[in-house]
């Protein structure tokens, strides 16, 4: 059993140490290609790096800089740990990262599917159809995505992001004119490295990338894990939101 991950307390001191956290290595050996070719990302996954949970300013493209307007700077002054939707059992939005394993499924050549094990058991559904954004999408927490592959690399192009949602921990917030360009490469049979670049001129006077990892979680699967039972972590954070 995932036990480090089962046992894992929202917004407590262990956290800093995830991407150092013991357990077994990622597996070696080449990735996977599916019959086509095409490389495989399909499997169960844990974040390696804490950038898309904590704090995205730690996993930065050398030489980019996250800058905010002013707007945007005044909210996230005013964030206090305890609103942090994910501590309160919300999706995370795009690019955030639960604590906890998460699933790629491409079995659909016209689709694929994130499944996420933390908070609600919540979903992302990647069009590979070669279809455009609408002109007017919904306002949603994980947004409307399209993907097409460079090569190797996925490439998800997401759009039409409510305003709900925070980066990390720390509070970083975003507007609804939100677009973010995921690019996820599987390096080998066990690591996976995901690369996003973030565009929002509401809150941010210049885009930027951030950089992080994952690793893979051989011959496992999702659990049933039900955020909202039981839930007694808010009560414990305390004070302007920021790193535990």
């Amino acid at each position: 059993m995932r036990s480090e991950l089962v046992s894992f307390v929202l917004a407590v001191s262990t956290l800093p140490v995830l991407a150092q956290r013991g357990g077994p290595p990622p597996p070696k050996g080449p990735a996977p290609r599916l019959a086509n070719g095409r490389i495989d990302l399909s499997g169960v996954w844990r974040p390696a790096d804490i950038f898309l949970i904590e704090d995205i300013s730690l996993g930065l493209k050398k030489g980019d800089t996250i800058s905010l307007t002013p707007a945007a700077k005044a909210i996230m002054d005013k964030h206090l740990s305890k609103d942090d939707p994910e501590a309160n059992c919300l999706p995370t939005g795009v690019p955030r990262h639960a604590p906890y394993p998460w699933k790629i499924v491409q079995e659909d050549p016209a689709h694929m599917y994130f499944l996420f094990e933390g908070n609600i058991h919540s979903y992302r559904q990647i069009f590979m159809d070669g279809r455009k954004h609408p002109a007017d999408p919904n306002p949603t927490w994980y947004g409307h995505s399209i993907g097409h592959w460079e090569g190797d690399t996925l490439v998800v192009d997401t759009v039409g992001f409510n305003e709900l949602f925070w980066f990390d921990f720390v509070g970083h917030p975003h507007t609804g004119q939100l677009h973010t360009v995921e690019r996820y490469t599987r390096k080998d049979l066990g690591t996976m490295t995901e690369e996003v670049t973030i565009e929002d001129p509401g809150a941010y006077t210049q885009p930027f990338t951030i950089i992080a990892s994952h690793r893979l979680l051989p011959n496992d699967e999702l659990m049933e894990y039900i955020c909202q039972e039981n839930q007694k972590d808010t009560k414990h954070l305390i004070g302007p939101a920021g790193r535990p």
